[in-house]
């Protein structure tokens, strides 16, 4: 029987790939990440103004409902469609774009209607656009 001490090698722990991966970490995350001041923006907001529209000229009226349904010049669209809406409002305006657009939505109304209306405005090139509001009655 041999009773010879067996000599081991120490174990060593080799830290070297695990500090390249957690450098490979920390560059990763340091370029991936976008640094935003959103909280420190200040917004002014715009205010309304009363401003007369040519009277030698009606406007083109675009209403909204509350269940987000288009009414064009007081005639309701067959559905809620961007072309259809289109359609609609190049037969109204006959090609001319100086006419003036009054958008009347309901104040229940999707905010996605009324950006609809605003953007298919906007491609078509009608520039002289209103939003119709009401005055708050601030006597109660």
């Amino acid at each position: 029987m041999n009773f010879r001490p067996v000599e081991r090698d120490s174990a060593d722990v080799n830290i070297t790939p695990l500090i390249d991966v957690v450098f490979l970490l920390l560059i990763f995350f340091m370029v991936s990440t976008t640094f935003q001041k959103e909280a420190e923006l200040q917004v002014q907001l715009p205010e309304s103004t009363t401003r007369t529209i040519d009277q030698n000229e009606t406007p083109i009226e675009i209403v909204i409902n509350p269940v987000g349904s288009y009414f064009v010049g007081g005639q309701e669209l067959l559905n809620s469609d961007v072309a259809t809406l289109r359609a609609a409002l190049i037969q109204v305006t006959e090609g001319r774009v100086d006419r003036p657009v009054v958008i009347r939505g309901d104040s229940r109304a999707p905010l996605q209607a009324m950006v609809t209306v605003m953007d298919v405005v906007g491609q078509l090139g009608l520039v002289k656009m209103s939003i119709a509001t009401s005055q708050i009655n601030e006597q109660q």
